[in-house]
Parts: structure tokens; sequence; C-alpha cells
């Protein structure tokens, strides 16, 4: 069975650290979205050496790259939604995310989405390009998929198009609710080819991915939106107006399918995202579990810590089932990437839909148990629950991975 070695339970205790001196006295002006969380991502790397350590784990996967051992690093490329570190990214992504999701959503997309989609789908000289600001956080990344008609029907609502202009590519649209999107220095986009064909459904046309760069003609980054939860992460809107994207833009350097395959592309990230959820679900119930049970010790009613009455007692149980569930959920990933064993897109919508709901469950859960406490701000388990809620939306609504996992299930 498997559990935290000494080596994890040693850097999540000095994560946490870390995070009561450098993350827990600004939480308040993260959320206000008064300070963007980048700077303080950049000296979490810097403090325990996450920079130098990706800089070095590029160098030489790029060394097997142009050596042609390309098939050597594949592995390491798939980092199976758990950050690239297995039970260190996990534990690093749960306690961030029990004190600031928002945080973690930003340094997630950066790094997992943006970075790992041009790790999988990029050549060579893509990876040379843009992977050295990204993987140390030098620069933000971005991953711009969805659109205001589309959520859900990513591929299929899919209004932003690139017609040909000789060797280059003209791109115009609007994506919406983009992690990163307002400050993101490199952006990774979908969209679909218009080849003048009108016979060919919109809905059934083929979709690429880009890389762009903030700055471009065109391109307009909207400012942060105002949202519930999730404060500390800014998520905005992008335009475009006629971008020119020349062909070493276009992922992959070809549209005949493989490497340049849009919808392969952002599926394979759809699975590794709705994993991370898990992680972040844990972090959330870690943190209202732990919350609820000094608070329960430490209030008195009527004479009595309120621990001592069953229904107390009642709320603490299920969360530590929740807890427990979910941690399996994230141990049995962990196993399964560490062995090479791919999780499936049905079954990481399986480990969305249960941990995200567990998650906000718990969090409500903890706003009554502290009572008119919870719903205060300074007890932080009412930001805990806004957090919880948007996990059930982020990454794919909960409705739509019931279909995930249905398919997967009839499919077999």
């Amino acid at each position: 069975m498997y559990e935290w070695s000494d080596t994890d339970l040693m850097f999540r205790d000095a994560i946490r650290g870390f995070i009561d001196k450098e993350i827990r006295p600004h939480v308040d002006k993260l959320e206000t979205g008064e300070l963007p969380p980048f700077d303080i991502i950049r000296k979490l790397f810097a403090t325990f050496g996450l920079d130098e350590m990706a800089r070095d784990a590029l160098t030489k996967s790029l060394d097997r790259e142009r050596s042609g051992d390309a098939a050597s690093g594949a592995k390491e490329e798939k980092s199976g939604g758990l950050g690239g570190a297995g039970s260190m990214g996990v534990i690093m992504n749960a306690e961030l995310a029990g004190v600031s999701l928002g945080l973690v959503a930003s340094l997630g997309v950066s790094l997992g989405l943006a970075a790992g989609t041009i790790r999988s789908r990029g050549t060579l000289a893509q990876k040379e390009r843009w992977l050295p600001g990204l993987v140390t956080f030098e620069k933000v990344g971005a991953w711009a998929i969805t659109e205001p008609d589309s959520g859900s029907d990513a591929f299929g609502g899919m209004k932003s198009y690139v017609r040909r202009d000789g060797d280059d590519y003209i791109l115009n649209g609007q994506k919406t609710f983009i992690t990163n999107g307002p400050y993101a220095d490199v952006i990774i986009v979908y969209a679909k080819l218009d080849e003048g064909d009108s016979s060919v459904d919109r809905r059934d046309r083929k979709v690429l991915a880009f890389v762009l760069d903030a700055g471009m003609e065109g391109l307009t980054q909207g400012a942060p939106f105002k949202k519930m939860g999730m404060n500390s992460s800014p998520t905005g809107e992008l335009f475009f107006d006629n971008v020119r994207l020349t062909r070493d833009r276009l992922l992959g350097e070809t549209e005949d399918g493989g490497k340049s395959d849009g919808k392969s592309s952002a599926k394979e990230s759809f699975a590794a995202e709705r994993i991370g959820i898990a992680s972040l679900s844990l972090g959330i119930i870690n943190e209202c579990h732990r919350l609820c049970v000094d608070y329960a010790k430490s209030r008195k009613l009527w004479g009595k810590e309120i621990a001592q009455f069953q229904l107390i007692q009642l709320k603490l149980a299920e969360m530590e089932i929740a807890r427990i569930n979910v941690q399996n959920m994230v141990f049995n990933a962990i196993e399964r990437t560490a062995a090479g064993d791919q999780v499936s897109l049905a079954e990481a919508s399986a480990m969305k839909l249960y941990s995200s709901r567990a998650a906000t469950e718990v969090a409500m859960e903890a706003v009554q148990l502290f009572g008119g406490n919870g719903y205060m701000a300074e007890y932080r388990v009412e930001q805990l629950a806004r957090d919880a809620k948007s996990l059930m939306i982020y990454a794919g609504s909960n409705e739509i991975q019931v279909t995930h996992i249905a398919k997967g299930l009839l499919a077999m």
C-alpha cells in the first residue's frame, strides 16, 4: 500500500514552513488581486531550488532529443497531472491549495498545461525556444481553449479560427476564463482551421494549436475578472484581431495529424488537469479538517467543547472519510504514473468529479461547524468554501465529467 515516504514528509514540513512565512501573511492581498501570485511562486522556486532542478532536467531532456534519444525522455514529459514531480509535486500542490488555491492554479496552468503541451507536442526548436523560460517560471504561461459560446463543448462550439496566408496563418477570435491570461508571457491557443470550404461543417474542422507571445500585434489580453473564488489566480479574456502567426508557431510545425492534432493535444491536457484537481481537493479537505478539529476542541457551548457533541463528531468523521477516499485516489495516480500506466480520460474524469464534490461538501460543512464565525473572512473557511466550489466547474464542469465516465464504461 502506498504511503508518504519520510522524504515526502520532510518536504511537506518544509513547504508548510514556507507557506506560513511567505504566503499566509499575504493572503488578503492575494485574495483581492492587489498582489499577483507570480513573484511568490518565483520565490518558492528559488527557495527550494525548483528553478535549477527544472533547468537541469530540461537541458538533459533536450540533449537526449538532439542526440536522437527522445524516447527515453517520454516518461519524464508525461507528468500525469501530478506536477511533473510525482509525490512531491502532489504534496506541493495540495499544501498550496489549502491556503491559496488560485496560486497553485496559476502555477499548474503555466507548468502543467502551457509548458506541458509544448513538451509533448512541440518540435525540438519550439522546446528550445519557449521551455527554458516556462519551466523555471521566469515566464508565465497560459492555455487558451475556452470560448464564450463553447464551454464544455470546447471543440464543437469553437469559433476562433485561422486562415492560411502564404506560409503564415491569420488568427481571429476570442477566448475567455483563461487562467493567467491577463499577465501571461506565452500562450497556447487552439483554433479551427478555415480552409474556405463551406461544405465542411464548422464543428468538424481541424483544430490546430499555436504558441503566441505577449505583445504580438493584434493580441489583446483583457483585465482580470472579479470572481467568487480562486481570487489569487488572475483570469481573463484574450482577443485576436488578425494576429499573424508564422509557421514556427504551429505546434509540431505541420497540419498533418500526430503532434499537430489540436484535439488530441487538448484531450491529453484535459486528463492531466482533471487528475490534478484531486490533489487540489485533497489540500482543501486537509485544511478544512485541520481547522475544524482545532476549532471543535477550543470552541465551548454550555460549558462543553463542541467536539463532545455527536453532530459535530459526525461532521468530523465524514470529513475524515472524504480525506481518506481522495487521498487514496491521489496515491493510486502517483503509483500508476510512476509505473508508466497512463490514467484514461474517463478515470481522470471520475477522480475530478468525486474529489471536487467531496472538497466542496467538506468546505461547506466546515463553514457550518464554525457557525457565524465560519461566515466571516477572518476564519478562512469561507474562502475555502468559495475556492472548493470552483473545482466543480474548473477543468470541465462536473456534469460533463459524467459523460466522459459513461463513454469510458460503454466503450468497454
